[in-house]
């Protein structure tokens, strides 16, 4: 589709703006533009039309089955979003007095009590943007904490080859060296392996529990046994707290500091470039590190707090994205304490019955019980009859469904990785899994059909190398 800028033509418009009431001032050359400034001038209908366009580009989980493997991409209630819509809450400044909008520090204190409840920790803070960006912020809590002790050494971050993938890039902005450890043959973290590596130089491990094979860590006691004994930090990635929400709470078996995806455990909107939310909690011990400010109760009433002097600073303005916060907060209160881990539980329901359903065809890389995702493999498939998991991930798309996650984890060859989440019903299911069959067949009866799919699609197959390399991130305009 032709971008915003190349539908326009120039001397149409779609807005008569009123007389400029206010004196013009003419800005000194030095802060004049250099070049002009491209405004794209369309009627409204063509505007209208662009945005339809946009939408109906785009897959959400309001257009189909969305089951990308480790992102928990769940529908997300209107209600959250009429709550967040309230004027109380959407026509604030987030340079008001204190005073003014207690009501809002209440909600996100009450955000941060329910939270704290829900995996175990103390305090909580609300400023990390997303998912990736909270890891950073605890990170950046476990470097302060050695720090304040003296004990600058310890630089060592182990991180699990079944880690979420940002781990390792996160461990090396926080400038940490990243200490990769294997996993055992059925898929868990290799305690032996884990005692041989840790330290006076550990600063911490990042875990991802359930991993992102789906598996929970059942040794988790005793690692986190090994970590703490080694003096370094258990640290959370909260990507995957959708199937033991409300469960298993990640501070009660060991865990220092957590974060949250909101916008993925929470249910508040995921993709499209955010807004998100990566919340980071911790222990008691850990707080006087938490960024600033943070609310707190005094006489009766509400204030931001920024008095404490080891804290690791501000790591975004003012305090997050407030209504996204809102969002989540609506969706823990309509669920409350029996449905946060009822959802929890159909999460995990819904992974085993699909996985169970596909079990006889493709081949489950790691057997048994999983938590909300599985991973197959498409290896044998793919040596048998030449289709390879990306063949079958482009053939959903021409069912009117998301492909799962490919060729992640890197341990398991051609994987494919799914995550069918709560919100989906068995009727959605039971389809979804009659195309994997279906697909199946087709690789042993017409493979070349696979290789060309998606046929229906916008874009077919692009040269996903070059996209990745060759990145065109602005309009190249003529003058």
């Amino acid at each position: 589709m032709k971008l915003v800028f190349e539908r326009s033509i120039q001397g149409t418009g779609s807005t008569l703006l009123p007389p400029n009431d206010v004196e013009a001032y003419d800005l000194q050359e030095p802060y004049q533009r250099k070049l002009a400034l491209h405004f794209p001038e369309l009627t409204e209908g063509e505007l209208s039309r662009h945005y339809s366009e946009l939408e109906s580009n785009a897959f959400g989980v309001n257009r189909g089955f969305y089951p990308l493997g480790s992102c928990t991409m769940k529908y997300s209630p209107k209600l959250n979003e009429e709550c967040a819509a309230l004027p109380g809450f959407a026509d604030i400044h987030p340079l008001q007095p204190a005073h003014t909008v207690q009501g809002c520090m209440e909600a996100m204190a009450l955000a941060e009590k329910l939270l704290c409840e829900i995996t175990g920790m103390d305090n909580l803070t609300f400023q990390p943007a997303a998912g990736a960006h909270g890891e950073f912020t605890g990170l950046q809590l476990i470097k302060k904490y050695h720090d304040s002790r003296g004990d600058s050494k310890r630089v060592e971050l182990i991180v699990p080859d079944t880690a979420h993938g940002t781990n390792p890039a996160s461990a090396s902005m926080g400038a940490f060296k990243t200490v990769a450890i294997p996993s055992k043959a059925d898929g868990l973290v290799d305690l032996d392996a884990l005692k041989a590596v840790v330290g006076e130089n550990t600063a911490g491990l990042m875990l991802t529990n359930p991993s992102t094979l789906g598996l929970f860590e059942k040794d988790i006691v005793e690692i986190a046994k090994t970590v703490h004994e080694a003096g370094g930090l258990l640290y959370y990635d909260g990507a995957n707290l959708n199937p033991v929400m409300g469960v298993v709470r990640p501070g009660d078996t060991g865990f220092d500091i957590v974060h949250l995806n909101l916008h993925k455990t929470f249910s508040t909107p995921h993709g499209g470039g955010g807004p998100g939310a990566g919340p980071v909690g911790c222990k008691a011990y850990l707080s006087e590190f938490l960024p600033l400010p943070r609310i707190v109760e005094e006489q009766g009433s509400l204030r931001f707090c920024s008095d404490s002097e080891n804290s690791i600073g501000r790591v975004k303005a003012f305090y997050g994205h407030f209504l996204v916060i809102i969002k989540a907060l609506a969706y823990i209160l309509t669920l409350g304490k029996e449905g946060i881990p009822y959802a929890a539980q159909n999460a995990v329901l819904n992974a085993n019955y699909m996985m169970k359903s596909l079990e006889d065809l493709y081949t489950v890389a790691y057997p048994g019980r999983c938590m909300h995702e599985f991973v197959l493999s498409a290896e044998s498939l793919k040596k048998r009859t030449g289709v390879s998991a990306m063949d079958v991930a482009k053939a959903l798309m021409d069912h009117g469904m998301h492909p799962p996650t490919v060729y992640f984890p890197l341990n398991v060859h051609e994987a494919l990785m799914v995550e069918p989440t709560e919100t989906e019903s068995k009727p959605t299911i039971d389809a979804a899994v009659k195309v994997y069959r279906e697909i199946y067949d087709l690789a042993f009866t017409n493979p070349a059909l696979l290789h060309e799919a998606p046929v229906k699609a916008a874009i077919r197959r692009p040269d996903e190398v070059r996209a990745a390399r060759t990145l065109v991130l602005r309009h190249s305009f003529s003058s």
